[in-house]
């Protein structure tokens, strides 16, 4: 089972979120929303899985969040949605929250020069 969650304002891609309050509440609401949805449809699924996807590897450029159901069927979808951090194709949504979460003193788990670059 795969859903995506699509915010409302566009957000051309997990980049050009920023820390602070307004983008940590998005991406929260956004992962209780396919967390909570994929436990009612899915409640036998062995793991959950949530992230997003890079640029370039996004195909879409408006931000979303894939919410999955493992185990995988495909060995291709085991590849494209693999968390390997920053530098990976695909972030999972604890590494994105902790790089938006402003009241931590440390970003654990988010190597430095791993964050995503910033467009002043």
């Amino acid at each position: 089972m795969h859903y995506l969650v699509i915010p409302t304002n566009h957000i051309k891609t997990v980049k050009d979120l920023r820390p602070g309050e307004e983008d940590y509440s998005l991406v929260s609401h956004m992962y209780k929303l396919g967390k909570s949805t994929l436990l009612h449809d899915a409640p036998d699924a062995a793991k959950y899985r949530f992230g997003f996807h890079r640029p370039p590897f996004n195909s879409v450029d408006h931000l979303h969040l894939h919410c999955t159901a493992l185990p995988y069927k495909s060995v291709w979808r085991r590849l494209k949605y693999v968390s390997v951090g920053w530098l990976g194709a695909y972030v999972s949504v604890e590494h994105v929250l902790q790089y938006l979460d402003t009241n931590k003193d440390t970003k654990t788990g988010v190597p430095l020069g791993d964050e995503p670059e910033l467009h002043v």
